[in-house]
């Protein structure tokens, strides 16, 4: 009977989730993973989860799918209906709660660092259906014409939010003292996230004062 590689493969799945989260996803190797699970097998990795990115796939999948069908459940329908604070809290609740275990907090601090990857108009474990359904309607919302300053916004929205999440899930972790309490955390969050969407365009800075500090 072939031996059963289950445990194999959850061990390296934890330990590439672990590593992502505490040396960086472009900084721990794939020999550290396969160190870290206790193989000795070099191809164990590659036989599992086909690649390194197989592995980070198989880490935003199963954390992302459960948040985004936490999310789905959030949103009201029609979704235009929704006021944009509560919609932005369809966001953040289920990324908080991955606060709540080791392996969620690692999550959010491996998502902070491919916040660059995330963009609503694309298909993949970034980016889940309901996810890309919010922020679609998000930036709708942003208090500007154009398309490319509206996902200029809703991008800038996604760093806020997964670096702050991350920021809290790493202190967390770490056992440093939090400032706020985790309602006061997350509608704080929610409204700077609002703040930025809907703000007023402002006049263009001074040109004479900006290639004055780039000179400077």
């Amino acid at each position: 009977m072939p031996r059963d590689g289950t445990d194999t493969r959850v061990r390296l799945l934890e330990e590439a989730e672990r590593l992502f989260a505490s040396r960086g996803v472009y900084q721990a190797t794939v020999r550290e993973i396969i160190e870290a699970a206790g193989q000795k097998n070099v191809s164990a990795l590659t036989y599992h989860f086909g690649s390194r990115e197989g592995v980070l796939l198989a880490i935003l999948t199963r954390h992302g799918d459960a948040a985004d069908e936490q999310r789905g459940r959030l949103i009201v329908d029609p979704i235009d209906t929704m006021d944009t604070r509560e919609l932005v809290a369809a966001l953040l609740v289920p990324m908080a709660a991955e606060l709540g275990t080791p392996s969620g907090r690692n999550y959010l601090r491996i998502v902070a660092q491919l916040a660059a990857r995330y963009q609503p108009w694309r298909r993949d474990a970034l980016n889940p259906p309901q996810l890309r359904r919010a922020l679609a309607e998000l930036q709708a919302r942003a208090s500007v014409a154009d398309v490319e300053t509206q996902r200029a916004r809703v991008m800038s929205v996604i760093m806020l939010m997964t670096s702050t999440m991350a920021d809290r899930a790493r202190a967390l972790e770490e056992g440093a003292a939090v400032e706020l309490e985790e309602e006061t955390f997350l509608a704080n969050l929610a409204d700077m996230i609002v703040a930025a969407l809907t703000a007023a365009r402002g006049p263009r800075l001074d040109s004479t004062a900006v290639a004055q500090l780039r000179s400077s």
